[in-house]
């Protein structure tokens, strides 16, 4: 890996992007940083989290500030969790094993990706925290059903099923560099799955899982993935308020806000836009979380003003992992949390409970 020539402090989630730029190969960059089509909603992401205003409150007593929550009968010190991101040995040679490290020095809830290049069996192996299981659902369900199970053994706490991608979105960068993975990968990701895998799924010449998604896929399947675990079981992709009600309905356990980093369809809302609607219709029955655009402790604040539970980053912690392995990793989530406890302090809320939509000196992110 290339030396940082950057002497800058790194101080903030921007300047771990910078840097991680000079480490990461042009293929790897664009993967990573990319979104679908024009990237409208890619920049809307980040712009509406700018546009929402804080309301500064002074004399509350901020002394003792507490950041911590139950989730799922868990109690966690902060409300920042690591969203799945699939092949990490494009950006260090850890991997996965890198980033699961980083969250348990910074006591965070790691959520392995269908698409890692390790095997959740050597990441549980080599955790020391707990693991979420980030499940793609493929037309064979002896697939799912199999990445379930070793998911369980393994000790994975919850299963987070992707819901959002019954197809690829339209990745133009991507499509401009040549996108695809290094042999090694390839090799990795059919020596990762075994046997079970390799009889059902065809992977194309880039390494990626032609039959990974399946089009076809109805909220039935969301029945059928509820029936095979007894972890709890987050819908990751929910952007509708319908949605949400359906899947309060289909007996999810919780949701994820998100619309896949921006990279499947372009012109949606933001995931901050999308948020009101969505705890709107959960009802408070069901935890809401959210990822996408979070790249400051201001961010996870506003989240969690407009009704978030707990939030997830999926980019920063990435370019973390590739500037220093897992302390990057555990660095980039120090300092989101470092600057959450200072917009808690400011704005007078000394716990999560306490920060609600009068925090936002403008409430709608519309």
């Amino acid at each position: 890996m290339p030396k940082r020539r950057c002497k800058t402090p790194l101080v903030s989630v921007s300047d771990f992007e910078t840097a991680a730029e000079e480490t990461m190969s042009p293929m790897a960059r664009e993967y990573l940083q990319s979104g679908a089509a024009d990237e409208i909603t890619l920049r809307r992401n980040r712009s509406i989290y700018d546009s929402l205003l804080l309301k500064p409150r002074v004399l509350r007593d901020v002394a003792q500030l507490d950041t911590s929550l139950t989730l799922f009968g868990a109690r966690l010190p902060h409300p920042l969790l690591l969203s799945p991101a699939a092949h990490q040995k494009l950006f260090h040679k850890s991997g996965e094993l890198g980033s699961a490290a980083g969250a348990a020095a910074a006591q965070t809830i790691f959520t392995a990706s269908s698409f890692s290049t390790v095997s959740i069996e050597k990441i549980a192996a080599h955790s020391s925290h707990a693991l979420w299981f980030q499940l793609y659902t493929p037309p064979d369900r002896a697939i799912s059903s199999d990445l379930i199970q070793r998911a369980e053994k393994s000790g994975c706490k919850a299963i987070v099923l992707t819901v959002d991608t019954p197809v690829l979105g339209t990745r133009n960068r991507e499509m401009r560099i040549g996108f695809h993975l290094p042999r090694g990968i390839v090799r990795e990701n059919l020596r990762k799955y075994g046997v079970s895998l390799t009889r059902s799924a065809h992977f194309s010449s880039t390494g990626v899982a032609t039959t990974a998604v399946d089009a076809s896929l109805t909220w039935e399947h969301v029945d059928w993935v509820r029936s095979r675990t007894k972890l709890p079981l987050l819908l990751k992709g929910i952007l509708a308020p319908e949605d949400a009600s359906l899947a309060v309905e289909h007996g999810a356990d919780g949701v994820i806000v998100s619309n896949h980093g921006a990279r499947n369809l372009d012109t949606t809302p933001s995931t901050i836009e999308a948020l009101p609607g969505v705890v709107e219709a959960a009802a408070g029955k069901i935890p809401v979380l959210v990822d996408g655009g979070i790249r400051r402790g201001t961010d996870i604040f506003k989240a969690l003003a407009l009704g978030a539970t707990a939030t997830l980053i999926g980019r920063p912690y990435i370019y973390g992992l590739a500037v220093s392995g897992s302390a990057g990793v555990a660095r980039v989530v120090e300092i989101l949390l470092a600057e959450l406890r200072a917009a808690m302090a400011l704005c007078g809320r000394p716990t999560i409970a306490s920060i609600d939509k009068s925090a936002l000196w403008n409430h709608s992110p519309l």
